[in-house]
């Protein structure tokens, strides 16, 4: 077995903290790489806390890793030592199911597993995430990333970027659409430069006056305060999408309002409580309301590989691992700029 350190949770009530654990042995088709950085995702906190589902403890989080191969094995095709290299939120699927054959290993028929807090094929061993020095995965389940970006602003792209970058390619979102964004954080500035790339009119729907000149700077045509009734009034009846990226609970209804005839309401953010969505909210004008998890390996490539080609990549701020609970405590307030990523050299 090979020796890792890193940051867990050893339950849903005790803070991160050092931990040492072991990672699989190097397999015939497998890379391992070391962890330079680690993105930090609000699915995170919530499962470290239980918020979701019940939790496999102790907990290491992180599915945002980036890093460089130290080792390959023999059967690898696809990397060599020294390569860049990324995982996502995903490390494996059961490849046969209908789904994974058409690259959607995310929505596995027979369960994919999940980077962290979740258990291998084997139906036992517990996975490991990216708040740690170093990860072993199959080659299938591993990214190329390009040198040409910054690596530690590209972490984030690998659920983040994905997330966002998905719904928008299924709903062929692009020229001629009136796309808004709900909620503008490590998704949503996502969000705003994908729509904008992909060349639809981009609005900014958000309840903070002060993210307007932010919006604009990441290329948004407008900004919308939604508790503002003139503003809202101006945009009623409006959009074709709404990205809704938003974790805490909100009126969804509300948000309804501004789609027009036809117009799909995508949730991407994944609130601890319930949608409530009345009957006529859809019937009002054959509305939808749809959801979208991240991409499949061969997307997400896809996706890394836009971004290398019109260099965007996440607005970061880089920390300490030890600051990372004073990460998630700004991070719930909307303090971030607009997303953290870990330094894992202080690790």
């Amino acid at each position: 077995m090979i020796q890792a350190k890193g940051y867990a949770a050893q339950s849903p009530t005790t803070d991160l903290a050092p931990w040492s654990f072991e990672r699989r042995e190097v397999g015939p088709h497998d890379v391992q790489f070391e962890i330079l950085f680690c993105g930090v995702c609000h699915s995170d906190l919530h499962q470290i806390k239980n918020d979701w589902f019940p939790g496999i403890f102790p907990m290491v989080p992180g599915h945002e890793i980036v890093g460089k191969v130290t080792k390959v094995g023999a059967h690898v095709k696809k990397f060599k030592e020294g390569d860049l290299a990324g995982t996502g939120c995903l490390v494996d699927s059961c490849r046969e199911c209908e789904n994974c054959k058409e690259g959607l290993e995310q929505y596995c028929l027979n369960g994919s597993v999940q980077t962290y807090n979740g258990v291998e094929r084997d139906g036992k061993t517990p996975t490991y995430g990216g708040y740690s020095n170093t990860i072993v995965v199959h080659e299938d389940f591993v990214l190329h990333l390009s040198d040409k970006l910054d690596l530690a602003a590209t972490a984030p792209l690998l659920c983040a970027g994905i997330t966002t970058y998905s719904p928008l390619k299924h709903w062929k979102v692009g020229k001629g659409h009136k796309l808004a964004v709900l909620g503008l954080g490590g998704l949503g500035h996502m969000a705003v430069k994908f729509g904008v790339a992909f060349g639809a009119e981009v609005t900014v729907l958000s309840t903070s006056p002060k993210k307007a000149e932010d919006a604009k700077k990441l290329g948004a045509h407008k900004f919308v305060v939604t508790t503002d009734p003139g503003q809202v009034k101006g945009v009623t009846g409006y959009f074709d999408f709404i990205l809704d990226t938003v974790s805490a609970e909100h009126d969804l209804p509300f948000y309804m309002s501004l789609l027009r005839t036809n117009g799909v309401h995508i949730c991407v953010g994944a609130p601890s409580v319930p949608y409530q969505v009345p009957a006529f909210s859809l019937l009002g004008g054959r509305k939808s309301v749809a959801g979208s998890g991240i991409g499949g390996l061969p997307e997400t490539q896809e996706m890394l590989d836009f971004c290398a080609e019109r260099n965007i990549v996440s607005d970061i701020e880089l920390i300490d691992i030890k600051n990372v609970h004073a990460a998630y405590d700004r991070m719930v307030k909307g303090d971030v700029r607009y997303r953290f990523v870990i330094d894992m050299a202080t690790l």
